[in-house]
């Protein structure tokens, strides 16, 4: 749920993060709801949700009750809580009481293409003043602009020739106990796919706290998983089908041939059972929100765990199949121990940066001002800590592929440089692809718009794509084969022709028995000797 208000400049930054935080949360299609509505002309709350024609919008579970206290105690019979009635200066017309407005709207495709998000009133919701600030409410400010008319007062500003959703007024007593439910109008037929926004605003300076608890229902015709969540639902399925099929061809290969594998293809095939849990229980997690309209918890965060652990093996075995390990090295040495630290670094770091970014996002609620700018502020720090490992594993896989290059073309190993140089175009591929996808993706943010938004799930479903890429090729180069112990252990013979490729699993080439290692001091001489022997 979002609350919109004037806001200082100095919170700009951290109510962008709440707003971008809470309407992920509200995503979710049956969701337990408890707002306290305070008596306040400068802001209203909006809840928001995709939907798939034809759905609903269902407030009908949404119980107000009064309260004159900010302790959550009911309103007593006795007394008012303070001055409810209002009078017109000519006596033409008087309010008790006070009223609660409830707006349902589509928001237009492009909102979500802007920096500044909707402008709601040209939606109908609001009005502006000579110094174009847009008021929501009806109070004595907006009556002395002229955007509001003195019957209105303590009501939510809207444009009927221009608002184009539904509209329930709830009228709250000056006093005494009260409660209500939107029994019969509380279901919101909807025709349209889209984003749609549920607005509570209760204007009236002078009226009384309202607590609004329940649940929201929302539900598309294909379930209760939010519409734009949909595709990705069967993303996953298909996805994890691919992780199962691939896991188990590389696993009867290893089977198959046991007594050759070497220790490279023990890691790829770990990062393969990561990728297959990670999906599968992401897609468990969509599929029984879909069915129950709530989050399958539990999945959700084994498939968030398995996932950092999953990134984290994946950076490690980069760099090992960059510095040669299993082609040119049959151990890596101390290197192994720098490589297991960073992997875990960034293992642990990511993971704690996850388990505060669901905090900050579903717990926004329950913070108070200085907890949420200190839990945004370790969360920034954390994802700059992130990066920072990122490029040192970049730097690393770039530097250990051209050194692994560098030494092979030495070596006149010409397979095993071939099998690097392909590497090194797919390498080069993914990371063309990852900066066209980001450009995509920034273009589709702040330009209108290139995707529908019930497809946005796509851009999202491009990174999964491109680390199958890079995993699939990975495996293959280094799939468990009969002759891959000796492939390698041993040396290519300077006489043999460049031309035999290493992935003819039929052809074996004559290999030398001695193995010079990428990482040994070798000086010219015993290097020519030991290419003669």
């Amino acid at each position: 749920m979002k609350s919109i208000a004037r806001l200082s400049c100095g919170r700009v930054l951290l109510f962008l993060s709440s707003l971008f935080s809470l309407s992920q949360l509200a995503t979710c299609e049956i969701q337990a709801f408890n707002l306290l509505l305070r008596p306040d002309s400068e802001s209203i709350h909006m809840l928001e949700g995709f939907l798939l024609a034809p759905g609903t919008i269902d407030l009908s579970e949404l119980m107000f009750l009064a309260v004159d206290s900010f302790s959550g105690q009911s309103a007593g019979g006795t007394g008012d809580g303070g001055n409810r009635r209002r009078e017109s200066a000519d006596g033409d017309f008087s309010i008790e009481g006070s009223s609660l407005d409830l707006a349902v709207f589509l928001l237009p495709e492009d909102c979500e293409s802007t920096r500044t998000g909707c402008d709601l009133g040209e939606l109908g919701i609001g009005a502006r003043d000579t110094e174009d600030t847009l008021l929501y409410c009806c109070d004595d400010y907006s009556i002395e602009e002229g955007v509001c008319t003195a019957t209105q007062y303590g009501r939510l500003i809207m444009n009927t020739e221009v608002f184009a959703g539904s509209h329930r007024l709830i009228n709250v007593p000056d006093h005494g106990e009260w409660s209500h439910q939107l029994t019969k109008y509380g279901t919101f037929e909807e025709t349209e796919n889209g984003h749609y926004a549920v607005i509570f605003a209760n204007c009236n300076d002078d009226g009384r706290n309202i607590i609004v608890e329940g649940r929201t229902i929302w539900k598309s015709r294909h379930g209760y998983l939010p519409g734009d969540l949909f595709g990705l639902m069967h993303f996953y399925a298909a996805v994890f089908l691919f992780y199962f099929a691939l896991l188990l061809w590389y696993g009867v290969r290893m089977k198959m041939f046991e007594e050759s594998n070497i220790p490279i293809q023990t890691w790829i095939f770990g990062t393969m059972c990561m990728g297959t849990l990670e999906i599968f229980f992401r897609a468990g997690d969509l599929f029984v929100w879909n069915e129950d309209g709530s989050r399958f918890l539990i999945a959700y965060y084994i498939g968030i765990i398995v996932g950092v652990l999953k990134r984290g093996i994946s950076r490690c075995l980069m760099v090992m199949v960059s510095l040669g390990w299993g082609v040119t090295r049959d151990e890596l040495g101390p290197m192994t121990k720098k490589i297991h630290i960073l992997g875990v670094l960034y293992i642990v770091i990511s993971l704690v940066a996850e388990i505060l970014d669901e905090i900050m996002f579903t717990g926004m609620k329950h913070l108070t001002k200085n907890e949420e700018e200190e839990l945004f502020d370790v969360v920034t720090i954390l994802n700059f800590v992130i990066v920072l490992i990122n490029l040192i594993f970049y730097f690393w896989i770039i530097d250990s592929l051209s050194g692994t290059m560098e030494y092979l073309e030495n070596m006149k190993q010409t397979r095993k440089l071939l099998r690097y140089l392909r590497l090194r175009m797919i390498l080069m591929f993914s990371i063309l692809f990852g900066v066209m996808w980001a450009v995509f993706g920034i273009v589709d943010t702040y330009d209108q718009g290139i995707v529908t938004e019930e497809a946005k799930w796509v851009i999202d479903a491009s990174i999964e794509i491109n680390y199958l890429f890079i995993l699939v090729a990975v495996a293959y180069m280094w799939r468990p084969q009969e002759n891959a112990k000796d492939y390698a252990y041993v040396m290519e013979l300077p006489s043999m022709s460049a031309a035999v490729d290493d992935d003819d699993d039929e052809g074996m080439i004559e290999l030398s028995d001695a193995v010079p290692c990428a990482s040994d001091d070798w000086d010219d001489e015993e290097l020519n000797v030991e290419i003669q022997s």
